[in-house]
């Protein structure tokens, strides 16, 4: 058979149909290590979860082919009637799930939602106001080495030295004389539930934008388990996986139809270009299950189980910061027990315990992790109760007894593996 050009003939590669356990064995054995991994570990990551088949196979989808840079009926590319559905349904489940009138769900991540309310918001030079990052405030709300804090000035507010909550009263003070642009509330290690009137109050007193960055809540805020700052806040960002148990993602929320089109300007064209059309869809499959009331007692479960292990934990003498939890997770201060998070972190994980090393507040000495952080949203969606939280707390404190003690225990140890592989038997992923 001869070309047109009248040369031979060569038949085209085509897209390929061989699953991936055929085509690439390599990234293959990596999955399935990694699937391993899941399935034999206790998860207590406060910003991980597990979420369901629905979701991931929508994020798996033939959805990832099309490209629909805009909004649902203003695309710039054609053939993009599915592509408007999906994101449809992902606005309207968000708009009930949060009882607001505006949701942008194109946001890649939390970081990437609180960019674009900066760019919407400010100028380049403008003031923030944020939680310091070792009180449990966000990289992304102005620390020096994102680019939130190399664009704005950045000012912090701290907790109170004993109680480790938000001290309101310096959250005024620090206004009135800094006049920031916008304030923010939230961050990935505080574990009480801001005064968001109070902050709605301040910022309106200094005339400024009161942000919530609901990112490690948004599930238990969507369930109804804690207080909303929706209804305060003149704009809200967050994550979609944690305690939403969806994707990987971010959205932004408000009330303001005025604000409602800087933000979906800042988003696209501002900062990103066609969105992730699978990523919409798993967050609209995500958002329908958190509509159910099942979900509303799976989030009630998990605030339960974070108290209990905290509690588990300060009755063995850890020391809690801020005394406990009001939402999924906690955070420890190991330096009275003359130990650190890398430390701590690696030795659990050796014996099957997945958790994150964190700042502490008013840490004076050198080193950037102090403390521990454990979650509950990851073991709960796996079916743990109180009492395995109860199990894993004393886990936790033998492991640490023999770490702080230097007379760490094979024969401990070798029981806490058991006693994770006997969790982990009981509670099997379903994938």
């Amino acid at each position: 058979m001869k070309s047109l050009a009248g040369g031979e003939a060569h038949q085209l590669p085509l897209v390929g149909s061989q699953p991936l356990q055929q085509i690439d064995r390599s990234l293959w054995d990596i999955l399935e290590a990694e699937r391993r991994r899941q399935q034999h570990t206790v998860e207590l990551i406060a910003s991980e979860n597990y979420a369901s088949r629905a979701v991931l196979d929508a994020q798996g989808s033939l959805l990832s082919n099309k490209q629909a840079q805009g909004y649902p009926g203003q695309r710039i590319y054609g053939g993009c009637d599915q592509a408007d559905q999906a994101e449809e349904l992902a606005i309207e489940r968000a708009r009930q799930l949060f009882d607001c009138r505006h949701a942008n769900v194109q946001a890649h991540s939390g970081s990437q939602a609180n960019l674009a309310v900066y760019l919407a918001l400010l100028s380049p030079g403008d003031t923030i106001l944020a939680l310091d990052q070792r009180a449990g405030g966000h990289v992304s709300h102005g620390s020096v080495v994102n680019v939130s804090g190399r664009w704005f000035q950045t000012r912090a507010y701290g907790v109170d030295r004993s109680t480790q909550w938000v001290d309101m009263d310096e959250v005024r003070r620090q206004a009135r004389s800094e006049r920031p642009r916008l304030i923010i509330a939230g961050g990935s290690a505080y574990s009480r539930t801001p005064d968001f009137v109070g902050f709605r109050a301040i910022a309106d007193e200094v005339g400024a934008y009161f942000m919530a960055d609901m990112a490690h809540s948004a599930g238990l805020v969507a369930a109804g388990a804690i207080e909303s700052p929706v209804s305060q806040a003149h704009v809200t960002t967050l994550s979609t996986h944690g305690t939403l148990r969806g994707p990987r993602g971010g959205m932004i929320l408000c009330n303001d139809a005025r604000l409602a089109g800087k933000f979906d300007v800042a988003v696209y064209p501002g900062l990103q270009g066609g969105p992730l059309v699978n990523m919409l869809a798993a967050k609209a499959v995500a958002f329908g299950e958190a509509l159910r009331p099942s979900f509303a007692v799976y989030a009630q479960a998990v605030m339960d189980n974070a108290r209990v292990l905290c509690r588990r934990l300060a009755e063995g003498g850890l020391t809690v910061v801020s005394g406990g939890t009001d939402c999924h997770f906690g955070v420890v201060d190991l330096r009275p027990w003359g130990l650190d998070g890398p430390l701590v972190e690696q030795a659990l994980m050796q014996v099957g315990i997945s958790l994150s090393k964190h700042a502490v507040p008013y840490d004076d000495g050198d080193g950037s992790y102090s403390g521990i952080r454990v979650g509950s949203a990851a073991c709960t969606s796996r079916g743990l109760s109180e009492d395995d939280f109860k199990e894993i707390g004393d886990m936790i404190l033998a492991l640490l007894g023999g770490v702080r003690s230097g007379t760490r225990s094979a024969r401990t140890e070798t029981a806490i593996r058991e006693g994770v592989a006997g969790l982990n038997r009981r509670f099997p992923l379903p994938y």
